[in-house]
């Protein structure tokens, strides 16, 4: 694996500017869009979605610019589409508008096709005026406590005012609604069409088109101009008065033979789903770890009974926590009464005397969508992240460590005094929460094809570049807050593991080490100024503090940490991380001071 892993999917690939707007055009994507050096959106974008809410992949066939005009030409055939077609931006003085227009060659099933539009997150808060189809008004806000549901429906329009602007969006070719993307710990408001209300998936039919535009108008405030970043970065980090959360590994899911290795953390996280031909086989590899057990049960619909056949294989001694899922209905990858029920009869029947927890198998959407179905007496919050699920992205990966914290503190404060625990954390999806078709499943008892997330889940190439240590130890700092428990990062061994199938490390291997070596210790947290660069630590003594420091930058940072044993600058290369416990050692990358462009 070479450093082009992480570059290839971080951009910008061409800065366009006309006038006082600059656009950044990362693959299809008009991203960070500012007026005057002040940022306005995040992104504008075209998506194709099928009727599973696969995102189909867009080839661009050309890219043309002028000083007021610059255009993509577009076309996909996944997921058995055929879509053709142009998206194109046109600036002026104050007014930016970006045009979509494609034509389907086949009859296709889709969820939603159009233009989406990414708020920053630095809106929350901020006052939002809608208009509607039919002319009205309505005044909100863009939320500041992660939304579960659409704060605004029936768009026409949206204005509001940041970083000395005023900014107002029109919408044409269909009605938008907005949803808060930082469920999905995407660092965006989006506001898309065509409403969930509507029955999905629909048929664009031959020869159908889609059309779609939206123009940003911009009017500079009195008195207003963006602030400076300081070429120093200052992170604090206190004592939390709670000890580093425990940290351990999910069991892998790839096939037999398992490599023979040393166990890393203190805890293994494996999910068993009870539907399944092998989840024994699953269990008995899980079990040939020494480390302790954390088992999330996924229930079989059919055989709600065999929630007992699961329990009866567990050791006792070694179990630290259990939970169970629905598979299917209404409360599916979330655990509703029936389901503890389920499990904390098969507990009490075979005398095993576990705490119980429960939340979403999927993302916090889940939970916080569904959380009226959660038993309030969990002995524990299950919370899990993949952050590459709207998009796959550097930018969107980076991006998503500031919006774990902001998840984090939500789940903590959710059922209060309930101990947090955050895992699976995995890059891409496990599986596909929303999908309509059945599941690939083993067809055997054994693991000669894997389980889990073998079938069902993504892999990417990034899970084995040097600069994914970094974005752990950046993920550790924003989620080692008081209230969360454990950590459960990515798979033992395999294609989404911290080692490859053969059992060679991968640099996040070094990375996990060194977070596990502070679980147990005193808690130092503290956050982070730009979302970029971020240190945790613990305390080693009255006298001594370890601190892990990360850089999720494009250049070297310069950042002064401080705790109560002192102040130290360090200086961090791109997309890497350091050590910090009396004499420093760096784990840096020889990465260049900006990423390669594709």
């Amino acid at each position: 694996m070479t450093l082009d892993a992480w570059n290839s999917s971080h951009a910008p690939t061409l800065l366009w500017q006309s006038g006082a707007w600059q656009v950044h055009l990362r693959d299809d994507e008009f991203a960070d869009i500012s007026y005057d050096g002040r940022p306005v959106l995040r992104s504008i974008r075209a998506v194709a979605r099928d009727r599973d809410w696969n995102t189909a992949g867009w080839v661009i066939n050309s890219v043309s610019t002028t000083p007021e005009v610059l255009t993509l030409r577009l076309r996909t055939q996944d997921f058995g589409a055929d879509l053709s077609g142009d998206v194109r931006v046109r600036a002026s003085d104050r007014a930016l508008t970006v045009e979509f227009d494609a034509l389907s060659a086949v009859e296709w099933e889709t969820n939603r096709t159009g233009l989406v539009v990414l708020h920053p997150p630095l809106l929350a808060g901020a006052a939002l005026q809608a208009t509607h189809p039919d002319g009205s008004t309505s005044v909100s806000s863009f939320p500041v406590e992660i939304s579960a549901h659409q704060p605004v429906f029936d768009i026409a329009g949206l204005a509001w005012q940041h970083a000395g602007l005023g900014v107002h969006v029109a919408f044409s070719g269909d009605v938008f609604e907005m949803e808060d993307q930082r469920n999905w710990t995407d660092a965006s408001f989006k506001t898309y069409s065509r409403p969930l209300s509507l029955p999905f998936p629909y048929r664009l039919k031959p020869d159908s088109r889609v059309s779609q535009s939206v123009t940003v108008t911009v009017s500079p405030l009195p008195d207003a101009s963006p602030g400076a970043r300081s070429p120093v970065a200052q992170i604090r980090l206190d004592a939390a008065g709670a000890p580093f959360p425990a940290v351990g590994v999910s069991a892998a899911t790839g096939p037999d033979p398992a490599p023979a290795l040393e166990p890393i953390g203190s805890e293994l996280l494996v999910e068993l789903d009870l539907a399944t031909a092998n989840w024994r086989s699953a269990l008995e590899r899980a079990l040939a770890q020494p480390l302790a057990l954390d088992v999330r049960l996924v229930l079989d619909t059919a055989n709600p009974t065999a929630v007992h056949s699961a329990v009866a294989l567990l050791p006792s001694q070694r179990l630290v926590r259990i939970g169970a899922f629905q598979r299917t209905g209404d409360s599916r990858h979330v655990t509703d009464a029936r389901a503890d029920a389920l499990l904390r009869d098969a507990l009490a029947a075979h005398g095993l005397r576990t705490p119980v927890v429960g939340g979403s198998r999927s993302h916090y959407t889940e939970l916080n969508r569904e959380g009226h179905r959660l038993p309030r007496d969990l002995d524990g919050l299950a919370v899990t992240f993949t952050p590459l699920f709207h998009s796959l992205g550097t930018e969107q990966l980076v991006e998503s460590v500031a919006m774990q914290r902001l998840i984090a503190e939500a789940a903590v404060a959710y059922i209060a005094d309930t101990p947090v625990h955050i895992g699976p954390i995995a890059l891409r999806p496990r599986f596909n929460d929303v999908a309509t078709a059945p599941e690939p499943a083993p067809s055997r008892a054994d693991l000669a094809e894997g389980y889990g997330a073998e079938f069902t889940g993504s892999v990417d190439p990034r899970q084995s570049a040097p600069q994914l240590g970094a974005w752990l130890i950046a993920s550790a700092a924003a989620l080692a807050i008081p209230g969360v428990a454990s950590l459960s990062y990515f798979e033992e061994w395999g294609p989404r593991g911290i080692r490859s199938s053969a059992g060679e490390p991968t640099p996040a291997f070094d990375a996990i080490n060194a977070v596990a070596g502070l679980a147990g210790s005193p808690l130092l947290s503290g956050t982070s100024p730009d979302g970029l660069v971020w240190a945790v630590g613990a305390l080693a003594d009255s006298q001594t503090s370890t601190v892990l420091v990360a850089n999720l930058d494009t250049v070297a940072r310069d950042i002064d940490v401080t705790t109560s044993t002192g102040v130290e600058r360090v200086l961090v290369a791109p997309f890497a991380w350091q050590f910090l416990s009396g004499a420093s050692t760096a784990f840096t990358n020889p990465l260049p001071n900006s990423p390669e462009e594709h």
